[in-house]
């Protein structure tokens, strides 16, 4: 309430007086608490332990960063391990590719070496087939004309030979042989 006074004294424009104490005012009362509060603190030492306590503060953040940029290049060393297995093993798919298409070239060329070949095989089977079959063929005309032939002989022979023709060869095959 008291302050009340006060506000509505000031505002009507009356002057009042500032409390002192020993001739001085409530500032400088305040500065002397302040600096009899701030020397108690130096007495105490707490200055010492607010700053052992920021070391301390300091110590435990720096080893966090410690382990942490510890952490950083552990990262990244397994990301370049990493990178280098996977460009391992693109080089493996292409090494693995080259080889397949590589070994399907190689398969296309044995495949169509071997049907030529078969091709090749087949043909000459076939003109040994047309060989023999030609071959047969001509000992068949053969026989049939030498039958025929044969045929013919003994016909003529046997109309036109008779008794007395044979008396006289059969004579000279017998002569042939006792002078030999």
């Amino acid at each position: 309430m008291a302050n009340y006074i006060i506000i509505l004294s000031e505002a009507a424009g009356e002057a009042h007086a500032a409390p002192k104490a020993f001739g001085m005012d409530a500032t400088v009362w305040v500065s002397i608490a302040m600096l009899v509060f701030l020397g108690i603190l130096i007495w105490k030492g707490v200055p010492k332990m607010i700053g052992a306590m920021l070391d301390k503060r300091i110590a435990e953040i720096s080893k966090q960063l410690n382990e942490a940029e510890q952490l950083r290049l552990d990262a990244e060393s397994l990301k370049a391990e990493y990178e280098a297995k996977l460009a391992d093993a693109a080089k493996e798919a292409d090494e693995m590719r080259t080889r397949a298409d590589a070994e399907a070239e190689a398969l296309v060329a044995k495949a169509k070496a071997d049907a030529t070949a078969l091709i090749a095989r087949r043909k000459q089977m076939a003109e040994e087939r047309i060989a023999a079959a030609e071959a047969g063929a001509l000992v068949e005309v053969r026989t049939a004309a030498a039958k025929a032939a044969t045929e013919a002989a003994a016909a003529l022979i046997a109309a036109k030979h008779d008794a007395a023709a044979d008396k006289a060869l059969v004579d000279q095959a017998i002569a042939a042989v006792a002078k030999s």
